[in-house]
């Protein structure tokens, strides 16, 4: 984990890049945060690294057109950080984890007009 004042940009408080954890001075990052990241990387070691990366922008723009320019929202919906932020407070997700378990998170469904993300 390197801290440091530039990596990531606000309003993000954390960034994993090939694995490697970079927080912003001064943020809370604590345990979730670090269990959230974990998943990142397992995501990224299943699909060697570059293919998370191209995958994680055509789908970040892919639902950004359909979020209507909205950036944070596309963020949330992106299969990755879904199912990393739905498993982030279970200690034991990554000791039962499926390979690939993300693609269960590409459909994105909405209940009476709102997403089911929180």
């Amino acid at each position: 984990m390197i801290t440091n004042r530039f990596i990531p940009l606000r309003p993000f408080v954390a960034i994993n890049l090939c694995g490697l954890i970079f927080v912003r001075e001064g943020q809370r990052f604590d345990a979730t945060c670090l269990r959230h990241e974990h998943i990142h990387t397992c995501q990224m070691k299943e699909l060697l690294f570059v293919g998370f990366y191209l995958i994680y922008i055509i789908e970040w723009l892919v639902r950004l057109l359909l979020r209507r320019g909205n950036a944070m929202d596309a963020y949330r919906s992106i299969s990755f950080e879904r199912e990393a932020y739905a498993h982030q407070h279970d200690v034991s997700y990554l000791s039962r984890r499926r390979h690939y378990a993300w693609l269960a998170y590409v459909c994105y469904r909405r209940q009476n007009g709102h997403s089911a993300q929180k």
